[in-house]
């Protein structure tokens, strides 16, 4: 099982509490994450990535036993940790402003 922490607004939007849990069937990978976190909310669709491209949306960050890995390969595996649900996969809302 893969846990994933999502922020408040998506949180909300999906209705859940903070962590979701996903079962992905292969070695986990940002896009296999999000691919099932998609497929179990589908109200979700749209709002971590674009629709069109699959591309992480500008303001959303994703980061792994306390690493960003945002700009990381998106078939990249994620860490054991992850992969093992000891870690959550965690989706972040960026700041922005002046």
């Amino acid at each position: 099982m893969i846990r994933v922490a999502l922020p408040q607004h998506l949180r909300t939007l999906a209705g859940v509490d903070r962590e979701v849990f996903l079962d992905v069937q292969e070695r986990p990978t940002q896009r296999s994450v999000l691919d099932a976190l998609e497929s179990s909310y589908p109200v979700l669709c749209g709002t971590i990535r674009d629709y069109e491209t699959g591309e992480r949306r500008a303001f959303i960050r994703f980061f792994a036993c306390g690493r960003d890995i945002s700009l990381d390969p998106a078939d990249e595996p994620l860490p054991d940790e992850v992969a093992s649900g000891a870690e959550a996969f965690r989706v972040v809302g960026a700041m922005a402003g002046g």
